[in-house]
């Protein structure tokens, strides 16, 4: 009897013990835990000098002095954001990836037959950190200087009108669709592969109008090349105080902007998760960089991430509707 007694007592004494370490797992000291320990990536699938890379080096060495440890840009572009995505996927949750998820991954959920990857399931979001309104730009030869003068114009000239974009299924083409649906107009969409060329057509007057990132716009608004319109988040942005909303020219509820927000392979523990969501909101509320993010025209944000997962399944619902009403599908 005895001998069961001392064998109780150490199960008894083992289970607490175990017990205990699952509580210290949890507990801000485990979290403390030494991490980074080699460097971390941060992983998108679009090119050098896009948006999402201006944003992405900004808040990458901000982290990097924070953590001591180099924080690379990982650029893996193709397939319209999703061969970076799907790698990020795929990547090990161990904290060391970071996914710079963008309104493309809202799209693609909706735009796509078939995906190797669930933006959903595949990731656990941590925070939305910016937030890019689009600009209707149009050539300065497109006689309208707002956008009721565009609209009278297109109106009586229904058809002779264009707007170009980086390719179906993009923000900028589904914009314009929005855009169309709301004014009643007929405009021409003119697909090119990227936006790089559609500027090109556009400094020669070839195409009219495009809605694009105001990250990529400013420089072409401030040479005079093109003219902005109106920009399409709900308030005006400190970098073109001056251009209207698309809502406050008539167009009222009219949202359609771009946005980066950074999420973690779906499994990462949550101590690494955890440190990583506050060391960047703590990057991303450094005056610094926020001044440096808003001369690009881009509104940083930090949010919780419950209110970024809102925000994620608001998005893919909104954009969804535009895709059906456009009726782009890509396989």
């Amino acid at each position: 009897m005895r001998k069961r007694s001392l064998l109780a007592a150490t199960v008894a004494a083992a289970l607490a013990a175990l017990a205990a370490l699952a509580g210290l797992a949890g507990s801000p000291a485990f979290a403390d835990t030494p991490w980074p320990t080699k460097p971390v990536r941060i992983l998108f699938g679009f090119p050098a000098a896009s948006a999402t890379d201006v944003v992405a080096r900004a808040v990458g060495q901000k982290l990097s002095e924070k953590w001591g440890q180099p924080v690379v840009i990982d650029n893996k572009p193709g397939a319209g954001g999703n061969l970076g995505s799907e790698l990020a996927a795929r990547a090990p949750a161990d904290g060391y990836t970071i996914f710079f998820g963008t309104v493309a991954n809202a799209i693609s959920t909706t735009l796509y037959t078939k995906l190797n990857y669930d933006y959903l399931k595949d990731f656990q979001p941590l925070t939305l950190v910016t937030i890019t309104p689009l600009v209707l730009v149009a050539n300065p030869s497109v006689p309208a200087n707002n956008v009721k003068e565009l609209v009278e114009y297109a109106r009586a000239n229904p058809g002779k009108l264009n707007f170009g974009s980086g390719g179906v299924g993009t923000s900028n083409h589904l914009a314009g669709e929005m855009f169309k649906a709301e004014t009643r107009t007929d405009l021409l969409h003119v697909a090119y592969k990227g936006t790089p060329a559609a500027y090109n057509d556009m400094f020669s007057g070839q195409i009219g109008l495009m809605f694009d990132n105001i990250v990529a716009v400013m420089p072409h608004v401030k040479s005079s090349r093109l003219k902005p319109l109106a920009v399409t988040s709900l308030k005006r942005v400190d970098a073109l105080p001056e251009v209207p909303t698309a809502a406050e020219s008539g167009l009222p509820g009219f949202e359609a902007v771009s946005w980066i927000g950074a999420l973690v392979p779906a499994g990462t523990p949550k101590p690494v998760a955890d440190k990583i969501y506050n060391d960047m909101v703590a990057v991303l509320r450094l005056p610094e960089l926020q001044k440096q993010l808003a001369a690009t025209g881009a509104i940083v944000v930090g949010n919780t991430p419950e209110q970024f997962a809102a925000w994620n399944r608001s998005e893919i619902a909104k954009w969804s509707k535009a895709i059906k009403e456009s009726g782009a599908k890509l396989d």
